[in-house]
């Protein structure tokens, strides 16, 4: 491995929550077919328990979820996003708030045009934690080493502006975490209390991320060893329509 690598020291079963978050820089640009597993392993020094942040553009670079699309068609991207969408929930202009097949409640279906070549768009992966599985699970056939993987995107938030990373898939972390029952510092039960953990490092990680500057992952080290469980995006952290007062 390059002696450029960030290293990394084992934060064993010390109780106290002390993150670091660094970036993963050099990836080359991605192409379909492409290993990221093996392309972030010629970068990092993994330890166990690390969490590994995807950008799901070049996720979806690799699986080839890349299409043409003719840019000096105005209708062109409508008609993706609209082949894309399991529904639209909304629409102003051009911005389209639809439901993706996976059932995420974003903008265009996720359908992408930035940091891609023009005449083409990106589309997000047909199965994200499928993705995140497929990428830990290559980190530890080389390394033996447990990781988690977060498969993240950008999405904007009902009723606040601006926009912010999201988990749209994950592995080995859990996705939501549920302190139903649980006390609070006053001793209080907490009754409806869940953290959406993989939103959290999701975000946590954009921080040292860089559209501009060609860094699409990056890794978070030292969270709480307690949270490294299977889940998953789909199965944990969207909430079902029946339990969504505005659906």
């Amino acid at each position: 491995m390059s002696s450029n690598k960030e290293t990394s020291t084992d934060s064993g079963s010390d109780t106290s929550l002390e993150l670091h978050i660094f970036p993963v820089k050099g990836v080359p640009e991605i192409k379909e077919g492409d290993d990221l597993a093996a392309i972030l392993l010629e970068r990092v020094a993994f330890s166990a328990g690390d969490v590994v942040v995807v950008t799901q553009k070049i996720v979806s670079k690799a699986e080839g979820r890349v299409v043409p699309i003719d840019s000096a068609d105005p209708t062109a991207k409508l008609q993706l996003v609209q082949s894309e969408a399991k529904r639209i929930l909304r629409q102003r202009g051009e911005l389209l708030i639809t439901e993706t097949t996976h059932g995420f409640i974003c903008a265009n279906a996720g359908v992408d045009l930035s940091n891609i070549a023009e005449g083409y768009a990106a589309l997000l992966p047909i199965d994200p934690d499928r993705s995140a599985r497929r990428i830990r699970d290559g980190i530890k056939k080389v390394t033996g080493i447990d990781v988690a993987v977060i498969i993240s995107d950008t999405f904007g938030r009902t009723w606040r502006r601006g926009v912010t990373d999201v988990a749209i898939g994950c592995a080995g972390i859990t996705a939501v975490l549920d302190l139903r029952g649980s006390l609070d510092a006053m001793g209080k039960e907490l009754k409806a209390t869940e953290i959406c953990i993989a939103d959290e490092i999701a975000g946590a990680a954009e921080l040292v991320m860089s559209k501009s500057r060609q860094i699409p992952a990056a890794v978070v080290r030292g969270i709480d060893r307690s949270w490294l469980h299977e889940s998953s995006v789909k199965k944990d952290l969207l909430r079902p329509a029946a339990l969504d007062l505005f659906r």
